[in-house]
């Protein structure tokens, strides 16, 4: 007799059962569609060499970094997922780089040009960026597609502390995340936030008040959850070379998420509970698992020490007036 995991059953609002209940079933994949993009922290707007852990290749598979165009990038994905893994419908998802960093009638026309191809396949639309990339013109136009498609905008909040964000050169301060979320207070357009857990000078509890923070906004819905991994290319993979430092282990990071899903709102969806580089890129940490085996030890140690999301969640008081 299995356990309530062996039937695809956990304790936390996981993304796979969010998607089969609300396509009826069907198999829903993410095609990733790389357009070139920058990024301010990178181009000298606001910086130069971007966020210190970052190599963008370390998130873009190597097929997306190889391909010319968007169609061809969306039809061999397609492709790809209905091939290997029998996808019936598709989420097109903007997101190497910052997916906003363009006027909105150039990303109009990228984002027409991807949703436009086997149209009848596509489901939704997902476009990753930063906070400070997000203005009124680029949320209406993102909202202009949601009568169609359903729509999120996935934002880095990376940390809720400006010393963190100002020590990996993120050349954004967390009012400015706290302003694109106000921006999104009455959206149609679903808002998923990033989170990276794991900078050595944040303490355990610094990082489980990430949790209050994401729940004070009702309009977050989804919440995808990282650990600091080290990347050949960035700026943080140069200095761990030279000085390594503290990262999890994969029993250390089970025990900090066994902590942090029981204080998250139980609505959060949650689309992601780690991060995992290319190994030919992965510096550190190198757990010796694929994604597969890595999701499945997680979800097998969470059902173990019988972690509930939202079971330790305390709505804020009402203010009385």
């Amino acid at each position: 007799m299995g356990t309530p995991l062996d039937y695809g059953h956990k304790n936390y609002n996981h993304y796979g059962a969010y998607l089969k209940n609300k396509y009826d079933g069907q198999r829903v994949y993410k095609i990733i569609a790389d357009a070139g993009f920058t990024c301010p922290n990178r181009d000298g707007s606001k910086g130069y060499g971007g966020c210190t852990y970052c190599n963008v290749d370390s998130f873009t598979p190597e097929l997306s970094r190889k391909l010319p165009t968007i169609r061809e990038q969306i039809e061999q994905g397609m492709e790809r997922a209905f091939k290997n893994y029998r996808a019936e419908k598709f989420i097109i998802y903007f997101q190497p780089n910052t997916n906003t960093y363009a006027p909105a009638h150039y990303l109009k026309m990228l984002y027409d040009e991807a949703l436009s191809i086997n149209t009848d396949s596509i489901v939704g639309l997902s476009v990753g960026t930063r906070p400070d990339c997000i203005d009124f013109e680029k949320l209406a136009l993102l909202e202009s597609y949601a009568d169609r498609f359903d729509v999120d905008l996935e934002m880095g909040m990376e940390s809720i502390y400006d010393d963190t964000l100002l020590k990996i050169n993120r050349g954004c301060t967390h009012q400015e995340f706290l302003n694109a979320i106000q921006l999104a207070e009455n959206t149609k357009v679903d808002i998923c936030v990033h989170t990276i857990f794991g900078f050595p000078w944040e303490t355990h509890e610094m990082m489980l008040r990430y949790a209050d923070e994401i729940n004070r906004f009702p309009q977050i819905k989804f919440v995808k959850l990282h650990h600091l991994h080290i990347v050949k290319g960035s700026i943080m993979g140069s200095r761990y070379a030279r000085d390594p430092f503290k990262v999890f282990t994969i029993d250390e990071y089970t025990d900090f998420i066994a902590e942090f899903i029981p204080l998250l709102r139980p609505d959060i969806v949650l689309q992601r509970l780690f991060g995992l580089a290319d190994f030919d890129l992965l510096i550190a940490p190198n757990w010796g698992m694929k994604k597969s085996q890595i999701q499945s030890y997680i979800d097998k140690r969470l059902e173990a020490k019988g972690i509930v999301q939202g079971s330790a969640y305390k709505p804020a008081p009402l203010l009385v007036v």
